[in-house]
């Protein structure tokens, strides 16, 4: 391992935990005598040849920070095969010996074509929206599925004082998990996730039933590829005649430090994705399964829709009784 020079970035939507991985595989790398590299702006900062050296200290005090110091973008360049070989080319003339991208199943597409351009990669799940396979959760899922929910006792609190109906859009436009889970951990009325169909109906009778055995407030949390709140509201006032407000929490889901549990996960990944690359493995990321970090075929985490526990869903449905 002594004199291996490792590189990592982070790609597309920003995620609470970045960094803490980041500062894992930086100090991993230097503990087993490597030499650590980010870098800027995902793929895009790649084919801009936007290296820099990372040392212990570059990655102190960033365990605890949201959002990503090497930065992140997404890079319509890099999506094609001149792009993936230019992008190739300046890694071989940089000397780096393996690359750690972190980041959902686009940054795990561009990591596999590098792989099969003859670069060492190695993938970590990093997105608020849980939607790779391969690993029971990813990093930043925990911290935005709490930040949803503190906004959620919130606007119950005024939802009940004024005996409103609210609708609370999260983000999610082809994956509900992040929906779905905050809906239950928030006791919400009603659930909509694209994956599951649902009519204006199926809504009204959710917020009737509340209204039959005397709840004078409902809640209704929506994915962004389910509905529109705003739409959504406007239907909902006039076909049940209730007085409806929304919220759209939007990007505030992505910020705020992370926490505890998304801390410790990419701790742990950023530490196995260097023992990967160490251990001459390519082309593969790292997951969490039953507690335990493996690693599994990139094609794996993307090449397979992401199902929802719809057994989750049912219980969700059971507890808005």
């Amino acid at each position: 391992m002594a004199g291996k020079r490792f590189a990592v970035l982070t790609s597309g939507g920003d995620a609470p935990g970045m960094n803490a991985a980041v500062r894992s595989v930086v100090r991993s790398t230097i503990a087993a005598g490597g030499e650590a590299f980010g870098i800027e702006s995902g793929y895009e900062g790649l084919l801009e040849d936007a290296f820099r050296p990372l040392g212990l200290g570059d990655v102190g005090g960033i365990l605890d920070r949201g959002g990503t110091i090497l930065g992140t973008s997404r890079s319509e360049r890099f999506k094609s095969a001149e792009g993936v070989a230019a992008a190739s080319e300046i890694l071989k003339a940089r000397g780096i010996d393996g690359l750690v991208v972190i980041g959902g199943d686009g940054t795990y597409r561009g990591a596999e074509e590098l792989s099969h351009s003859g670069i060492p990669t190695v993938g970590i799940p990093g997105t608020i929206d849980n939607d790779v396979n391969g690993t029971d959760t990813s990093i930043g899922f925990d911290t935005a599925l709490n930040t949803i929910c503190d906004a959620a006792a919130k606007v119950r609190d005024t939802a009940s004082s004024h005996e409103r109906t609210f609708v609370m859009e999260v983000m999610g436009r082809d994956c509900g998990i992040l929906a779905l889970y905050s809906g239950l951990a928030c006791g919400a009325d009603c659930i909509l996730v694209p994956e599951v169909p649902w009519t204006l109906a199926d809504v009204c009778a959710s917020v009737a039933q509340g209204v039959a055995r005397g709840k004078k407030h409902s809640m209704i949390v929506v994915a962004e590829g389910a509905a529109h709140a705003f739409g959504l509201a406007t239907d909902l006032s006039e076909a049940c005649g209730h007085n409806v407000r929304t919220v759209v929490l939007g990007h505030i889901q992505r910020g705020g430090s992370p926490s505890g549990f998304d801390r410790i996960l990419a701790s742990r990944m950023g530490a196995h994705a260097v023992r990967a690359l160490i251990e001459g493995q390519s082309g593969v990321a790292v997951g969490l399964k039953n507690a335990e970090t493996v690693t599994a075929p990139l094609a794996d985490a993307y090449a397979h829709a992401h199902t929802l526990r719809r057994d989750i869903y049912e219980l969700a449905k059971v507890l808005a009784l």
